[in-house]
């Protein structure tokens, strides 16, 4: 079986550095190029590191790409214009960021994600069930704690979960966010979905989705305990995608969620 030909760009962030990890060890793939937003003076796994161009990833099938939006934006240009298939794993874009994804995606296969863990897309999962089950009559709220590098906030994981509880309800997302606190020790619900993010330590990721009735309280929740849950989530999308045509899709569909 032929290989999978593979470029990671971000390679000297904490899940680029995982991704090269995951992609060394999993016989499907041969990493053919890495990149980082500036030049970089070493190899690594044998590859000479270079800045997002066409030059760096001609000899891919696919990128995966956990960097930030701008850097995303920028891989984006360069893939559809080289017709590469692109799975990303980079949180905190803006809605109108999101609709220019949504413009690549009409040229090339995109598999994008806030998060690559089987466990959290089931979680959404079960979020949006239980937001349509309870109704109205619950109010919910986001929880999430991450280690003290990780700069955005709430992360992507948590946005997805109340894009979730949005979903459940049948209303747009973007008109129920509520308040952002950060680093809080307790916080409100309210009819919007507020959010909690924590940042301490080197925890990989908690999230917790809570609907409140004010007589009783459900949570939904997930811990992650090992970071190449990720990496081998983006490695499992990025086999799923080699099969896909132009499109923007989601770990829920390599999942088959209903």
């Amino acid at each position: 079986m032929k290989k999978i030909s593979l470029a990671i760009t971000g390679c000297m962030g904490r899940m680029g550095q995982q991704l090269i990890r995951s992609a060394n060890k999993n016989k499907a793939f041969k990493l053919v190029s890495l990149t980082e937003n500036k030049k970089i003076r070493k190899k690594i796994s044998g590859i000479e590191p270079q800045i997002n161009s066409a030059n760096a990833f001609k000899k891919a099938n696919v990128i995966i790409d956990f960097t930030v939006p701008r850097c995303t934006l920028q891989i984006l240009r360069v893939a559809a214009e080289q017709k590469k298939r692109v799975v990303i794993g980079t949180t905190g874009f803006t809605k109108k960021e999101e609709n220019t994804i949504k413009y690549f995606s009409k040229k090339i296969p995109i598999l994008k994600a806030g998060n690559m863990s089987l466990g959290v897309n089931l979680l959404m999962y079960l979020t949006e069930i239980a937001s349509k089950s309870l109704g109205n009559n619950f109010l919910s709220k986001v929880y999430e704690v991450h280690h003290k590098h990780k700069i955005d906030y709430p992360s992507g994981t948590a946005l997805m979960l109340g894009k979730g509880i949005a979903v459940g309800k049948n209303k747009n997302f973007y008109n129920l966010i509520g308040k952002k606190y950060f680093n809080k020790n307790s916080f409100p619900y309210s009819k919007k979905i507020n959010f909690n993010s924590i940042r301490k330590g080197e925890v990989i990721g908690e999230h917790e989705v809570r609907f409140s009735s004010g007589k009783e309280i459900i949570k939904l929740n997930h811990e992650s305990f090992d970071r190449a849950l990720y990496s081998e989530g983006a490695l499992t999308a990025a086999t799923w995608l080699m099969s896909k045509k132009a499109g923007l899709y989601s770990m829920r569909d390599l999942l088959n969620f209903k």
